[in-house]
């Protein structure tokens, strides 16, 4: 029984005996495949031999199974897929009742086929054990609480950092707190703009086709000022930085993590809590107040231009008046800390992405969506925290 299937005809110049061929002969009650030509991927060469190629075996009482022979004279060069081919002919010829025989392979080949196992390994059976709810939210839980001690163990670190860069001892430089806190202020002037212009336009608007009804018109100013000042300009600026500068942030660092760089300030000893952290942070920590504040007198602005058009009884003046009798110091110094701590959650969090991210390029990606999704989520949570601490103290 013979069969050659990766046969190819013959061009001219080419040489019959170089390409890879292979053959079954009956010898007795034994078998011989028979391999000829380079044996190699760019030759062409077979990876795997075909079903039905071998004869099955009549075992005779009182005889021992026949064999599968290999005859390896004609063979040329060879690689990997030689070897691939032989252990599939191993385990055809096993079930065809015939023993394999590797005893004229040459020596290179049997001791790479020696490492192959001898039948191919059965994947592993689908687990039908369900999870353990228990532990699935145990490990959450244990999860979440050793991140919020990495980023209060990270906090504490830049804490130190800042005290001794106070003293003249830190390693921050001056020109990475400046450049941080350019990408962190006037760079997001634009976008805070934009954002706060129509939060404040939008509440202008609704509050008046409301208040209309109840000729209250007037207190548009005050739906503004109070709604602004105390909760959306706080968090709407927030949302942004986190968006934007987080995000920036935990690119930044995991990139720097991918190219090496953090090991090599590691290994000349510099801290990194200092030298990239709280630039970043502190910067944050400036800028996110003043940005708070800008976010509601153009939230303002944006309130007063749709008053103007569609409330024309309210004058600039009224609303002005309005406004500030409604809105209290007391207002804007909670917003005030409100920015700070949430300008303090996103550089932490931001920074401690960038730190724990992979060193791939894809891992950059994931940091960054990491970082802005966390930082949004944890300034909606803080909110909300904020909101009830107000209520407590009767703000």
């Amino acid at each position: 029984m013979t069969s050659d299937p990766s046969h190819i005809p013959a061009f001219v110049g080419d040489k019959q005996d170089e390409r890879p061929t292979w053959a079954v002969e009956q010898s007795g009650a034994d078998a011989v495949l028979v391999v000829r030509g380079h044996w190699t991927i760019d030759d062409g060469a077979v990876l795997a031999l075909p079903d039905r190629a071998l004869p099955f075996a009549s075992v005779t009482a009182g005889r021992d199974a026949p064999a599968l022979h290999v005859d390896v004279r004609d063979l040329g060069q060879w690689d990997s897929s030689l070897v691939s081919f032989l252990w599939t002919t191993k385990q055809a010829a096993a079930k065809s009742g015939l023993t394999f025989d590797t005893s004229s392979l040459p020596v290179e080949v049997a001791r790479l086929f020696a490492l192959l196992p001898a039948a191919p390994t059965e994947p592993a059976p689908p687990s039908s054990k369900r999870p353990n709810i228990f532990v699935v939210t145990g490990g959450a839980a244990l999860g979440m609480v050793d991140e919020v001690g990495a980023v209060v163990e990270l906090g504490a670190q830049t804490a130190q950092g800042s005290l001794r860069a106070l003293a003249g001892h830190g390693g921050m430089r001056f020109r990475d707190l400046m450049a941080n806190i350019f990408d962190a202020g006037p760079s997001a002037l634009i976008i805070v703009s934009v954002v706060n212009f129509l939060i404040g336009a939008i509440l202008a608007f609704v509050g008046a086709v409301q208040l209309r009804k109840f000729a209250a018109d007037a207190y548009v100013a005050n739906l503004v000022g109070i709604a602004c000042v105390r909760e959306l300009s706080a968090v709407m600026t927030a949302i942004i930085m986190a968006g934007r500068t987080g995000g920036a942030y935990a690119a930044r660092i995991s990139t720097m993590l991918g190219n090496e760089e953090i090991d090599a300030l590691r290994v000349f000893g510099i801290p990194i809590s200092s030298y990239i952290l709280l630039p970043s942070v502190l910067s944050l920590m400036l800028m996110m107040p003043l940005l708070y504040l800008y976010g509601c007198l153009v939230s303002m602005i944006g309130g007063y231009v749709v008053c103007a058009g569609m409330l024309p009884d309210v004058t600039g003046t009224g609303y002005i008046h309005q406004m500030l009798g409604a809105v209290n110091v007391q207002q804007f110094e909670f917003g005030f800390a409100k920015s700070i701590v949430f300008a303090v959650l996103i550089g932490l969090t931001s920074c401690r992405i960038g730190l724990k991210a992979g060193r791939s390029a894809a891992d950059v990606g994931s940091a960054a969506t990491s970082a802005v999704v966390t930082g949004i989520v944890g300034v909606i949570a803080l909110d909300a925290i904020f909101a009830v601490i107000a209520d407590v103290i009767g703000i």
